[in-house]
């Protein structure tokens, strides 16, 4: 997974071609920490459908703000550039988010 950060956000993801994946997390999320290896697992097995990044929002509080990110843990499908799926907290699991990204790239 690719580390992201206000310097590299808008190429990583906003000027990428295809499907790209985001996870927004934070050191002191206990959630966000629990599902870590789980979703890097996740983001190899389908490595060939998507690109998967992650975003530590602990240093990037107006980035993770400007892409409406409210609660922890966060993912949020892209497709060129343009959002195209979320997924908070309560819907989060490795089951839903392969069934999302199944749906994505269909």
């Amino acid at each position: 997974m690719i580390e992201l950060t206000k310097e590299n956000f808008e190429d990583e993801v906003l000027k990428a071609p295809g499907l790209v994946c985001v996870d927004f997390w934070g050191q002191k999320c206990e959630p966000c920490i629990a599902l870590l290896p789980e979703v890097e697992a996740f983001a190899q097995r389908n490595a060939a459908s998507a690109k998967f990044c992650k975003l530590d929002t602990t240093g990037n509080r107006r980035l993770a703000i400007s892409q409406k990110v409210l609660g922890l843990p966060t993912f949020i499908f892209y497709r060129d550039g343009e959002q195209v799926g979320v997924m908070t907290k309560d819907e989060i699991s490795i089951e839903a988010l392969q069934t999302r990204l199944d749906e994505l790239r269909a």
